[in-house]
């Protein structure tokens, strides 16, 4: 099978890569950078199997040639992270809506299979936990722009599902919720990368809101392998499927717990929203996916403890500085 990974060097991009390549399969990234790294992907480029292109997705004569060529897409590329959506709305909503247009308008010449990934985001503030596919989606006012990422997700659902239901394009979309891991950095404002590497510096662990607010966490192993598994699952297609632990913690409680795994000194203060942001934001009180649909699907549902993520992201930021600090050491010596 060939695959093509719009997102692909970006965090969960470049998981998915390294496990279909381990199943032997074709791969093919797409990737601007924006989000993304190359480092993310550096340990794949030995790989016969694997290729990889630093481009826009609107290159429109490139992205026909590599759909082309492919069986699956799988579409991540997209706006992340509170901060970069809070700060800007306008790249959030046209990344996001014209980006899985043009994949799905290329798909639909050829019906490869695609699978659009989604996010948790788009339940909004709905309160009915756990949350199931077919809840309703409650956003907030078009004047708060924390929403907007929210909503141009639900329309790349919307857009995808008619694409399946008009033009029998087969799609899957998969609703992420709260992926973590490995190679995930804090700096859109992820909030375990953030409170791990604060505690392992033993600097300033910060909470923001009252901490009381509470989510639920998912190795990026068993995000990938929820995904992987829709892929094959011919059940999926024309589906939405929600892909998450459903073991949840506070945010302040994460804070707490993230210092007692790294036997951290650091203290936690809390920041309004207000400072945090923007003037009148608003979050979700709560974010807790049902994954019967999933298991239903395939089998599987995503099972990592809380305890063992935090233990392989500190020791990815452990390893990180310490490859830095032995390059500095080689730097100084040639000096």
């Amino acid at each position: 099978m060939r695959y093509l990974i719009t997102g692909g060097a970006g965090f969960i991009g470049s998981h998915l890569a390294e496990r279909l390549l381990d199943r032997g399969n074709r791969v093919v990234l797409l990737d601007n950078l924006s989000t993304g790294s190359v480092e993310n992907i550096r340990h794949l480029k030995s790989s016969g199997r694997m290729q990889y292109h630093l481009d826009n997705i609107e290159n429109r004569q490139l992205l026909a040639e590599l759909v082309d060529d492919a069986d699956v897409i799988v579409h991540l590329a997209a706006a992340v992270g509170v901060k970069l959506i809070v700060e800007s709305p306008v790249k959030t909503i046209e990344t996001n809506v014209n980006g899985t247009q043009l994949i799905l308008e290329a798909a639909c010449k050829k019906k490869k299979l695609v699978l659009a990934a989604s996010t948790s985001e788009v339940y909004g503030k709905n309160t009915n936990v756990p949350f199931q596919e077919d809840a309703d989606l409650v956003l907030g006012p078009t004047t708060k722009g924390r929403w907007s990422y929210a909503a141009s997700k639900a329309l790349d659902e919307f857009l995808a599902i008619s694409y399946w239901k008009e033009k029998k394009l087969p799609v899957i979309v998969a609703r992420l919720f709260n992926t973590v891991g490995p190679r995930q950095t804090g700096r859109y404002g992820m909030v375990l990368p953030n409170f791990v590497k604060s505690a392992l510096d033993n600097t300033t662990i910060s909470v923001y809101g009252n901490g009381k607010q509470s989510r639920c966490f998912c190795d990026v192993r068993d995000t990938v392998e929820g995904v992987i598994r829709l892929m094959d699952s011919e059940r999926a297609i024309g589906e939405v499927v929600n892909v998450g632990n459903t073991e949840e913690i506070t945010i302040e409680g994460l804070a707490h717990r993230v210092k007692e795994r790294t036997g951290s000194f650091s203290p936690i203060e809390y920041v309004p929203y207000d400072k945090a942001y923007e003037p009148g934001f608003e979050d979700m009180m709560r974010r807790v996916p049902s994954v019967e649909k999933l298991q239903a699907l395939t089998g599987f549902r995503p099972h990592t403890p809380l305890n063992e993520i935090i233990d392989r992201v500190a020791v990815f930021f452990r390893q990180k500085t310490e490859g830095l600090d032995v390059q500095k050491l080689a730097t100084a010596s040639a000096d």
